[in-house]
């Protein structure tokens, strides 16, 4: 072959060569183009979110917001009861599902990795935390407030509870299993036991991952309506017994949002801004605690 055949062949793939790279660049910005158009398109009904959050929320906000219960129509009045109702029943489901959560997710990390028990966890697992909340809320339902013939804080607490245990087992196996093999064989070396290695070793060393499952399990749980309406119900009045039926701040957004009086609808605003804040304060501490260290 010819010096000249080869310079052609040469260039002719070279030609190619650039033929494929300017098409893969067009690819390539149309890609980014896309994804810039859908990331504006999403943080656009965020930002207008939060904007009209903030600036209805903040009309209803004043101190007997915090210190009153909630009125009857075209009356004063303010949420206490329905934050107080809330706290309660998401300390209570948070109480009841961490430690379940975190034992079944040591449990699946450390002890069962691959056995029948471990794989029909998961699956079960997986199934929770794709349910929709108002099944769990007729479940509880069926099994608790039918039986014992009343609404309850105790109903609403456990349902919330089946909300938290399945995201805190997620969390818990996932940053247990990124703890290095190493730190647990050179435990086992020193002939510390396999309890002790857990406690001390890999829970210390996923101990920020497994917080922060907590924390979005309970920013998760903050807003949940549906499955209140079906165990907790709402109550207008002061109440700490949770044999009783409770307000939730959530619920009692839902019904002053859907009514017609002013006062209701501005007091559904001011709930939409605390819980806002709440779940937003949940997750950027979630965020600090898994931020890395330099």
């Amino acid at each position: 072959m010819s010096t000249g055949e080869n310079l052609l062949r040469a260039a002719d793939l070279a030609s190619t060569r650039q033929a494929k790279y300017n098409q893969r660049k067009r690819v390539n910005q149309v890609a980014l183009v896309l994804s810039l158009a859908a990331m504006a398109f999403g943080v656009f009904w965020l930002v207008w979110i939060l904007v009209e959050t903030v600036r209805l929320g903040l009309g209803g906000l004043a101190l007997s917001t915090l210190s009153e219960m909630t009125p009857p129509p075209n009356e004063d009045g303010g949420l206490a009861n329905a934050i107080y109702g809330s706290v309660l029943m998401v300390g209570m489901a948070t109480f009841i599902g961490t430690p379940i959560g975190i034992m079944a997710g040591i449990y699946l990390a450390e002890y069962d990795t691959k056995g029948w028990l471990a794989h029909v966890t998961r699956f079960v697992n997986d199934i929770l935390l794709s349910a929709p909340s108002i099944v769990i809320g007729l479940f509880v339902y069926a099994v608790v407030v039918s039986q014992f013939k009343s609404f309850s804080g105790l109903a609403g607490g456990l349902a919330l509870a089946l909300i938290v245990i399945p995201v805190v087992i997620r969390t818990t196996e996932n940053m247990l299993q990124l703890v290095p093999a190493g730190l647990r064989e050179a435990a086992y070396a020193l002939g510390t036991p396999k309890w002790k290695v857990i406690i001390s070793i890999t829970l210390k060393a996923a101990r920020a991952g497994v917080v922060t499952g907590v924390l979005l399990a309970v920013a998760r749980i903050t807003g949940e309506t549906a499955p209140l309406l079906f165990t907790a119900l709402n109550n207008q009045f002061w109440t700490s017994s949770m044999t009783d039926p409770m307000a939730s701040l959530p619920v009692t957004i839902f019904k002053f949002a859907m009514s017609p009086y002013e006062n209701w609808q501005k007091l559904a605003w001011a709930g939409v801004f605390l819980i806002t804040i709440a779940v937003l304060g949940l997750n950027i501490l979630a965020r600090v605690l898994t931020r890395e260290k330099h």
